[in-house]
């Protein structure tokens, strides 16, 4: 696991990091970890929610669904 340090952090940055970190109940470094995490690959929302959201959008999509007829077949779990 790598370490960064940063240097000549705004005094001001720095609170606002502090007071994020208390509202999730969490350390300012596993803040910052929060922050970069999602800033550089951890998708903000789930890919689904997202497609639903963007169909939303546009009117959304009508599908035909099929009646099912068939009956349930048994399942053999012996």
């Amino acid at each position: 696991m790598g370490t960064l340090t940063i240097r000549q952090l705004n005094e001001h940055t720095h609170a606002r990091l502090r007071g994020r970190a208390a509202k999730h109940g969490r350390s300012v470094e596993a803040e910052v970890r929060a922050i970069l995490d999602a800033a550089v690959d951890l998708p903000e929302e789930n890919i689904l929610i997202a497609l639903h959201a963007t169909f939303a959008e546009a009117g959304g999509v009508d599908l035909d669904v099929p009646e099912r007829n068939d009956a349930p077949r048994s399942v053999d779990l012996s």
